[in-house]
């Protein structure tokens, strides 16, 4: 065989490859383009569709690729041809649920194995970005289907990368909104406690001056954060007359300078603040929403209202631990509950904004994340307006208004479902059993 015919048949062979391997590429990405338009009809019994004042009966749900195409009542309903059909007809249907406070790097740390240091002293990030990945998977399994995690206590931006990998399919997780380190002032975070000659790592990132301030909302913003964490109080304890004192952190020319930069780059602030100075200096500086927030007085609560500022108490968390009744760590436990209930029902009476928070991580993920419904209807809040929270209105908090939160045409498909109904019995929501987010079945213990 000559040079010139083998080069020609060389030739020829990289030309088949290439054709062959162009139609593989073309044939794969058809598929991708057919799943991505797939077309899905869920039938549900109830729908409680987290905008409406009511639920309604017998509706089907169309959904094409990650988004809800249309809602409609299941006898009118048209069925694409080829729809795959999930009947949940027997069970109630909610959007996916949202929990605006978590810590997917924390995870209700035992003090018999450090406690709060032995994170940042003893575990690599590997293991705390391990840890966090089952955190994830675990409140995608109880029908959250997305979380505001509000800083990842010392491990840096890990929570970026935890958002990366769920978002590119490499793990499974809620839709994340994450804040990456977080901010407060010397002496405002721990670890504390240390020999004072040593230098310590801490939880949190700590400025001093508006300077410091503004540079730390710029470093994290240009890492990824979604939303600037910011301590307005740290400690707190029973005062001489019965009263919460909680320890001021930044100045309110410090936090000005974090929501001005951060709103300059079209996000916004929450603000960790328990009562007293910091919580008003939270509202001077103009922070987006109030975290905790034990102690609202009258004054904070008009000017959250004038503001538009949200709150998100967090309450199971502070029914957790109490020290011995007759100490002052005791005393300081029994009374943050105490006036945090009060503050709740105040909150709810003036009408201000108020979204669906747990604390998580700060207590164990092997909990129910769903503990806080119940909480929250105890003390007043109508089962419906509860999970309005957890939906519709952390939607609005999230600047996410009609995507996410809501079951209607164009929003994404995150849909949970249970057995039974939530309205009468706010706890069956401990039990949810199909799971859906982003157009993608889950869990499914319903057929």
């Amino acid at each position: 065989m000559t040079a010139l015919r083998r080069t020609m048949i060389f030739c020829v062979a990289m030309i088949l490859w290439a054709l062959t391997a162009g139609v593989s590429v073309l044939a794969q990405e058809k598929s991708a383009a057919s799943a991505s338009q797939q077309v899905m009809v869920i039938r549900a019994g109830t729908l409680i569709d987290g905008k409406s004042d009511s639920p309604r009966r017998n509706q089907s749900i169309v959904i094409r690729g990650n988004r809800i195409e249309s809602v409609s009542d299941t006898g009118n309903a048209k069925i694409p041809a080829g729809a795959n059909v999930i009947d949940l007809s027997r069970a109630t249907v909610l959007p996916g649920l949202i929990d605006s406070h978590t810590h997917i790097f924390l995870q209700g740390e035992d003090p018999s194995r450090g406690g709060y240091d032995a994170n940042i002293l003893n575990y690599p990030l590997s293991f705390r970005a391990a840890r966090a990945t089952v955190a994830a998977r675990r409140a995608l399994e109880q029908g959250f289907t997305t979380l505001r995690d509000v800083e990842t206590e010392g491990a840096g931006y890990g929570d970026v990368g935890i958002k990366k990998a769920i978002e590119e399919g490499y793990i499974p997780g809620p839709r994340l909104f994450v804040s990456t380190r977080a901010i407060s002032t010397t002496a405002g975070y721990p670890l504390e406690g240390y020999a004072p000659e040593l230098k310590m790592p801490t939880g949190a990132q700590l400025i001093d001056g508006p300077i410091e301030a503004r540079k730390a909302a710029r470093e994290q913003l240009g890492h990824g954060a979604d939303w600037i964490k910011v301590y307005m109080t740290h400690r707190s304890w029973a005062g001489k007359n019965g009263e919460l004192v909680s320890q001021p952190t930044l100045t309110v020319e410090e936090l000005k300078a974090v929501v001005d930069e951060t709103h300059g780059w079209g996000k916004k602030v929450a603000c960790h603040a328990y009562g007293g100075i910091g919580l008003h200096r939270a509202l001077d500086g103009g922070c987006d929403s109030i975290e905790h927030g034990l102690d609202l007085d009258d004054a904070a609560i008009a000017q959250m209202l004038n503001q538009g500022t949200w709150y998100c108490p967090t309450l199971s968390v502070y029914y957790y631990d109490w020290e011995p009744a007759d100490t002052p760590a005791g005393k300081r436990d029994r009374l943050r509950a105490s006036l945090h209930e009060e503050s709740f029902k105040k909150a709810m009476k003036a009408g201000l904004k108020i979204v669906f928070g747990t604390d998580i991580g700060g207590i164990p993920w092997t909990d129910s994340i769903a503990q806080e419904f119940p909480r929250m209807v105890e003390l007043g809040m109508s089962p419906m307006e509860a999970i309005k929270s957890a939906t519709s209105r952390a939607a609005e908090m999230l600047d996410m208004a009609g995507q996410i939160g809501v079951i209607v045409p164009g929003a994404y498909a995150d849909v949970v479902a249970l057995a039974s109904d939530p309205l009468q019995n706010i706890k069956q929501l401990e039990q949810i059993r199909f799971v859906m987010k982003d157009g993608k079945v889950f869990k499914n213990e319903l057929q």
